[in-house]
């Protein structure tokens, strides 16, 4: 991370490139007991959240990642009551999930709770559904309350969660998959974001193999942009324990009683095209393919 003449600028060493936003001042800066927490004002993306140095998210392009992190994993659920958010401290696919009449409680676990003070700051749309009774927000280590809890006890698990750098790095694991696989009923859906298909190559070869060798013989991805993450081309990775990832609920999609700004049927299928090259990336390892 560089600031140099009101730029912030990410680098992405692996790519050889970096991105670039215009910013008037700094809003905020903390060292919470786990990591550097920043927030800046731009001039054109609105407010700015980056932690250790990589973005996070923005207002302008959130919603994005947020309802591409919800609502296809929701609806390719039958009836997906039970929900688990392992990170999501700043409350956005929290938001989401609660939109969803069907959901009765969704528990977010989030080791760093100044993660989501500072959103409830800065960026207070994301956090509007946090006193909704079906929610319940804990700040500890999210795969100690993975692992201990009881077996098909969830419908959904959404990960949440930073790159698979440093303490990241265990949420990519086949150990925690395995207790994903356990913590979910039959047919219930694990969904990871899964960094860039261009750029991150070897990071999604290693879920499908882990998310495999853990038990969930059927995974697939799903793609979106997402501008300020590197490449600006972004996908998350379900999981389904028992049964194909082979359908979605589309009449109640079409018919949903909440708006979004991206999300809709036609997204939700096409998000699942996956190019060319992928099945030789992943190792041939994509074992559903249809909608």
């Amino acid at each position: 991370m560089t600031l140099d003449d009101n730029w912030f600028t990410e680098p992405c060493d692996e790519a050889g490139s970096a991105f670039s936003l215009r910013i008037r001042r700094r809003l905020h800066q903390e060292q919470s007991p786990y990591q550097r927490i920043e927030v800046y004002d731009t001039t054109h993306f609105g407010n700015l959240m980056v932690i250790d140095g990589f973005i996070m998210l923005s207002s302008r392009d959130n919603f994005l990642y947020h309802e591409m992190m919800s609502h296809p994993a929701l609806y390719s659920h039958e009836a997906p009551r039970r929900v688990a958010i392992i990170g999501g401290g700043d409350c956005g696919t929290l938001r989401e999930v609660l939109r969803h009449p069907e959901v009765e409680q969704v528990t977010q676990i989030d080791i760093d709770e100044r993660v989501t003070r500072v959103s409830e700051r800065f960026f207070p749309e994301l956090c509007e559904s946090n006193d909704d009774p079906r929610a319940r927000l804990l700040f500890i280590d999210g795969i100690r309350w993975m692992q201990q809890a009881p077996a098909a006890s969830l419908d959904l698990v959404i990960v949440d969660s930073t790159d698979p750098i440093g303490p990241g790095e265990v949420l990519f694991s086949e150990a925690f998959y395995r207790a994903c696989h356990d913590a979910l009923a039959e047919g219930g859906i694990l969904v990871q974001q899964s960094e860039s298909p261009l750029l991150h190559g070897d990071i999604l070869q290693r879920m499908y193999r882990d998310m495999g060798a853990a038990g969930f013989d059927h995974r697939r991805s799903l793609f979106f942009p997402q501008p300020v993450y590197p490449s600006g081309w972004w996908s998350a990775t379900l999981a389904r324990k028992g049964r194909p990832i082979d359908g979605f609920r589309e009449q109640d999609a079409a018919e949903r009683p909440f708006q979004t700004r991206y999300y809709n049927p036609e997204i939700h299928r096409a998000a699942f095209a996956a190019p060319s090259f992928f099945a030789t990336l992943v190792g041939g390892t994509a074992a559903d393919t249809g909608d």
